[in-house]
């Protein structure tokens, strides 16, 4: 196990004030934070929760208390899971650009740069959500659906329209999953799918499910990839 030197300060995160109250999450994110500095000499020099409603996406007062504290005592910022942040652009910009050291339990490879491409791939993905959301609804009201919560509204109607919804969200966190990995995939092409799957789980990367890497995810992530070239 890597020793670690140095002061630190975490920054943790769940998504609403009932799981901020209960713990929920939290203990998990901060066990995982415990257990990659064991060892080595260093100081946890300030702990940052951020609890967020989900109304608001770029209201981060702990996060920019976090940035404050690193500068103040030099320190380098340790965050518990920053895959499931992967999708938050706002975040993933203000980490980009606060101009200090930090580090990712959970993708502890991950740097600035790689958080600025995640970064942009959000705002695409968002994007991208949020017109093929308006082509569905529109699709839907084009063969005569009525959509919204008036008397008469064609319940099958708005279940396809959810669908739709639903199968492009799918759809692009999937690609987005797929963008983050591609670097990695890039440099194993040389490699069948089967020593591929076990390079992939030996660098410490699951699926996109938390799974581990078969040759069968490793084909179907090089197909979407071959789908998608840059």
């Amino acid at each position: 196990m890597a020793e670690h030197h140095g002061k630190f300060v975490s920054y943790l995160r769940v998504s609403t004030k009932r799981q901020g109250a209960s713990g929920l999450g939290l203990e998990a994110q901060r066990a995982a934070v415990a257990g990659y500095l064991n060892g080595g000499s260093w100081q946890l020099v300030e702990e940052l929760v951020e609890v967020e409603s989900g109304k608001r996406d770029d209201n981060r007062p702990a996060l920019a208390r976090a940035f404050e504290a690193c500068r103040a005592f030099g320190a380098k910022l340790v965050i518990a899971k920053l895959d499931r942040l992967s999708r938050d652009a706002h975040f993933l910009l203000g980490l980009e650009k606060a101009g200090i050291d930090f580090v990712a339990v959970d993708m502890p490879q991950a740097n600035r740069l790689t958080v600025g491409i995640m970064a942009l791939v959000a705002e695409q993905e968002r994007e991208a959500t949020s017109q093929r959301t308006k082509a569905a609804l529109e699709a839907a009201r084009a063969r005569g659906v009525r959509l919204g919560n008036a008397p008469g509204t064609a319940i099958a109607g708005a279940t396809e329209a959810t669908r739709a919804r639903g199968a492009a969200t799918n759809a692009e966190k999937a690609q987005a999953f797929a963008e983050r990995l591609r670097p990695v995939l890039s440099e194993l092409t040389v490699l069948s799918a089967n020593a591929a799957a076990v390079e992939l789980g030996r660098r410490g990367y699951a699926t996109a499910r938390g799974g581990s890497w078969s040759a069968v995810a490793v084909l179907a992530l090089r197909k979407r990839l071959g789908r998608h070239r840059d």
